[in-house]
């Protein structure tokens, strides 16, 4: 039987974090920094105090939901590098609809906001995914472009006729009722309750992908399509359902931080969040259970880089480099 856990892959992992944080103690020796100091500010400013500890988690929570939306997709052969601007469909649809239906009682408009930003999110993922199975068109250039039409849309609408009359030229919507925001778990930071919805789903998906008949008809289906389809899976309509999932999936986590941290849609509700998650995805070899973890462990690098740079001073792209070397 074949071990869930190689070896050999968790040895090479291993070695090149530590090798990534030997480069990044270099550079900064060069620049001038003692890489003592600034690793022991980066550790400080990850896990020093609770409101650190928050912004941790929530981080966390983006990159875990966005590397299992590219797990997805990856596990049935299809590369979904379209999730930023999924993400940012769900974010603004997510939003409006709470601005719209203000007034109704809380858990209907946020069950509502999350079946559109769902909606939104796989729609869009749906077209790649279509021009993938029914003309061959490779997916990785549909979904790219497909992000900049989403991100200039999304600036569109937030500029034009869905613009915050308070935020002159920023490209903002109308902020949320706060009746409808989700609840905070650790005070001053931006860790909501968002993240049990979050835990609830990565289990889901584990179970999905690693129990069910499904998960190995998906995982069959990425290795080696034309034995599945061969053997009675209908490999086509996987695919699509995939992509659809893997795009709700991303739109999901734009309406977690409308309703979580940022409360209205701007241009700055992603980062590149998914494009990180994918890395981790990519790192975690496409395993859910992994791709948990490595989250994590990512997520203490930015918040503690963001840490390192405000109590030593360490310009906190050192975060980047790290982040590269062990990729």
């Amino acid at each position: 039987m074949k071990k869930r856990i190689d070896p050999g892959y968790l040895i090479s992992l291993l070695l090149s974090v530590v090798l990534a944080f030997a480069i990044g103690a270099v550079i900064l020796a060069i620049a001038g920094f003692s890489p003592g100091k600034a690793y022991l500010a980066m550790l400080n400013g990850a896990f020093s105090s609770a409101r650190h500890i928050g912004d941790l988690l929530e981080y966390a929570m983006v990159l875990c939901l966005c590397g299992l939306a590219c797990v997805l997709g990856a596990r049935v052969g299809i590369f979904n590098v379209g999730g930023e601007g999924q993400l940012l469909l769900g974010a603004i649809v997510a939003c409006q609809v709470g601005v719209w239906l203000d007034g109704l009682t809380p858990w209907l408009v946020l069950a509502l906001a999350a079946l559109a930003a769902m909606a939104a999110g796989g729609l869009y993922a749906l077209i790649p995914g279509v021009l993938k199975v029914k003309v061959k068109v490779n997916e990785v250039i549909t979904t790219i472009m497909l992000n900049t039409v989403a991100a200039s849309f999304c600036q569109y609408l937030a500029k034009g006729p869905w613009k915050n009359a308070n935020k002159n030229m920023v490209a903002a919507t109308e902020q949320l009722n706060a009746r409808y925001w989700f609840g905070g778990l650790i005070g001053g930071s931006n860790l909501s309750t968002a993240i049990l919805a979050a835990a609830v789903l990565a289990l889901v998906i584990w179970y999905v992908m690693q129990k069910t008949s499904r998960g190995y008809e998906m995982k069959l289906t990425g290795q080696n399509e034309r034995f599945a389809r061969f053997i009675g899976i209908r490999t086509d309509r996987l695919v699509l359902v995939c992509m659809l999932l893997s795009g709700a999936l991303c739109g999901l986590v734009g309406m977690f931080r409308v309703y979580g941290a940022e409360h209205l849609f701007r241009d700055s509700i992603s980062r590149d969040y998914y494009f990180e998650g994918l890395m981790v995805a990519m790192i975690a070899r496409y395993q859910p259970l992994a791709v948990v973890f490595l989250s994590l462990f990512f997520a203490a690098l930015k918040i503690g880089a963001q840490g390192m740079e405000l109590a030593a001073g360490v310009p906190n792209q050192i975060y980047l480099i790290i982040q590269t070397v062990v990729i």
